[in-house]
């Protein structure tokens, strides 16, 4: 996976370090949050699997405590509102798809999109991460990728009755993720992230699980291409 070199000349004391922190933590730990609530809606929406689900939304929990330990380290109030705004639409998205029960769309945003987008921004971030944070972002990935798993074991198992709604899903979602990336490139380069690298990597992890749910590689470049001429 793509990765940069650790950047010694990064001042994680510095004003316009800081600055930028408070907004990128913001979003680790909203989407965090995020998660918590679409692994209990998930858990309403999928009782044959509700233990698993709940099980998932408590991790995503300990996550969150964890980003927020981050910027208590650094001294940084993170920019909740920023954060919030940031995923309306991915928010927006999963709450009307859960309120008519189209399962499948919500795996789509919460056990792909989203967590193929925080799996590539913490690999990205971690080698150039201060020490405490660091250590808690590589606790956190091992996590994520069990979530993937679930997402993509479900949607494997129900893959002929479900490829269609991923199509239109991803149609959808896809976009705001190229749009989001563009939203936070500045403040990812002041914490040592490039941007190419994180699309790079969404673009393996993204593309990884849906081949892993039955995908063929043509259909995955068709489905990768939408919204990236945004990117």
């Amino acid at each position: 996976m793509p990765q940069l070199e650790l950047s010694p000349e990064l001042d994680f004391h510095s004003d316009a370090y800081k600055d930028a922190y408070s907004r990128i933590n913001a979003i680790v730990i909203e989407g965090e949050e995020e998660a918590v609530s679409n692994y209990q809606r998930l858990a309403e929406l999928i009782p044959d699997q509700a233990e698993q689900l709940v099980s998932l939304s408590k991790m995503e929990s300990r996550h969150k405590k964890g980003f927020q330990a981050c910027g208590r380290n650094l001294q940084v109030t993170p920019d909740m509102e920023f954060a919030k705004a940031f995923f309306s639409d991915l928010h927006r998205n999963f709450q009307e798809a859960a309120a008519k029960g189209n399962i499948v769309t919500c795996l789509l945003i919460q056990s792909l999109v989203i967590e193929c987008f925080a799996i590539s921004a913490y690999n990205i971030y971690i080698p150039v991460a201060d020490d405490f944070a660091r250590k808690i972002t590589e606790g956190v990935v091992k996590d994520e990728y069990l979530h993937l798993n679930f997402g993509e074991e479900w949607l494997k198992a129900n893959f002929d009755a479900v490829k269609d709604e991923l199509e239109v899903a991803n149609k959808q979602n896809l976009p705001l993720v190229w749009r989001m990336l563009n939203q936070v490139e500045e403040d990812a380069r002041q914490l040592g992230m490039d941007r190419d690298a994180l699309v790079e990597d969404f673009m393996i992890s993204y593309g990884e699980a849906l081949s892993n749910i039955g995908f063929s590689t043509r259909d995955i470049m068709r489905m990768s291409a939408y919204g990236l001429s945004a990117a």
